[in-house]
């Protein structure tokens, strides 16, 4: 899978009636790319099947195009059977499902987001040292029970300002602040300004902990959504950074509309709004951009515009033994 947008399209500023105007950047970013890409190398190295703890990325279309390919989607490691190849998602794990699957005797691949890794070891060195943490973060999220679960004590979740309030802190000087990678940049930035108004000493990461590709996606679209009538977003329900694109887009005052697919798309939607804003999570992948772009075409749209924007050009590496080869190269020496 990869970004590349291929409908054509011209740079712009503005968009007229009957544009589609395309952010940017949107899509896949390189985390996402590199677990998608350990999946499909060990499918191609070790043979189906290859097994998945929790959905590899939050899109409905890549979990269900890597599951025609061989790979399962568990989330008890007791339904992995003995000896076979073990990935852990994007999102990260806990320190208790690592120490599990290695006394299960798991072959292991971590997809885990190098910055969400970052996060992990930034919580154990300071934990080391013998900080607390408020982690800002939503509940339930795999990657807010990863970063959690690296402790066993001593980190406390909070998901908006009134939840500081109540933050059961003991060491208020010895106190660290970690954020999901995958929050709305402003939600965030307030909530830290309220854990810093309570906890004036609160240790800041060196730089933020949210991601690149968020902080990218986001600015994208407050730069999109005032110049369209309205904004489609590209995203499964289960995306956190997708959905914050839409709530952003409807903050700004622009009605938005977050699709799976293309089938998704309602023409009511596009009533009296002929310029339309498209946008997709860093989950997302372009194809399902294109079946979007075809579909707003047949309900009237003319053409495809895109605003400048920041490129990405980063780049992660893959685990030792899977990335030594171009994926081309990877996949003609299995064959």
């Amino acid at each position: 899978m990869n970004s590349a947008v291929t409908a054509p399209m011209t740079p712009v500023t503005e968009a007229q009636p009957g544009d589609i105007l395309l952010a940017e950047p949107r899509g896949f970013c390189a985390g996402v790319d590199r677990a998608i890409e350990i999946v499909e190398r060990a499918l191609l190295k070790f043979g189906a099947p290859i097994y998945v703890r929790h959905e590899i990325v939050h899109n409905t279309y890549v979990v269900n195009d890597l599951k025609q390919k061989g790979a399962i989607f568990i989330e008890e490691l007791s339904d992995v059977p003995p000896g076979a190849t073990l990935i852990f998602s994007a999102h990260g794990v806990s320190k208790a499902v690592q120490q599990e699957a290695a006394a299960r005797g798991f072959q292991i691949y971590d997809a885990t987001c190098p910055l969400v890794t970052k996060v992990h070891v930034e919580v154990a060195k300071l934990a080391r040292e013998g900080f607390q943490f408020i982690m800002i973060g939503h509940k339930g999220h795999p990657e807010v029970e990863g970063t959690m679960g690296q402790l066993l004590e001593g980190i406390f979740l909070v998901e908006d300002v009134a939840d500081v309030a109540t933050a059961p802190v003991t060491k208020p000087d010895q106190l660290a602040v970690v954020t999901q990678t995958t929050l709305s940049v402003d939600d965030a930035a307030e909530i830290l300004a309220a854990v810093k108004a309570r906890f004036p000493n609160v240790r800041e990461p060196k730089q933020q902990d949210i991601c690149y590709a968020t902080q990218n996606r986001q600015d994208a679209v407050k730069v999109l959504a005032p110049k369209v009538d309205v904004v489609i977003v590209v995203g499964s329900p289960t995306s956190s950074n997708s959905n914050r694109l839409r709530e952003l887009a409807e903050r700004l005052g622009t009605p938005a509309h977050m699709v799976d697919s293309a089938d998704d798309l309602q023409a009511s939607w596009l009533v009296d709004r002929p310029r339309v804003g498209l946008t997709a999570g860093a989950s997302a992948p372009d194809v399902l951009v294109q079946q979007v772009i075809a579909r707003l075409k047949a309900l009237g749209s003319v053409s495809v515009r895109r605003l400048a924007g920041v490129q990405e050009t980063i780049e992660f590496p893959l685990p030792k033994g899977l990335g030594d080869k171009s994926m081309a190269e990877f996949a003609a020496s299995r064959s």
